[in-house]
């Protein structure tokens, strides 16, 4: 994947790449001894979020790993 600036990501919609949406972007964790990006934190959409199968955090955002990103343009495509 091509560099780019954290603020581009920031407010991104995130599909799955069978086109369901996810969410939108709320932030990226990392690994602090390695520097690794880590997951992808994802604020869930109102409604139809009941068939995602990606683990919560306390504050119900989807927790999807760096490594499930697929494509970054209009929108961020992870694998489901």
């Amino acid at each position: 994947m091509a560099d780019m600036l954290a603020e581009t990501l920031s407010g991104k919609s995130v599909m799955g790449a069978d086109g369901t949406e996810l969410g939108e972007l709320y932030n990226v964790t990392m690994e602090l001894e390695t520097g690794r990006l880590d997951l992808l934190l994802v604020e869930p959409l109102e409604e139809g979020t009941a068939e995602i199968d990606f683990p919560q955090d306390d504050e119900g955002r989807f927790q999807i790993p760096v490594s499930r990103v697929q494509a970054v343009k209009d929108y961020i495509v992870v694998e489901r």
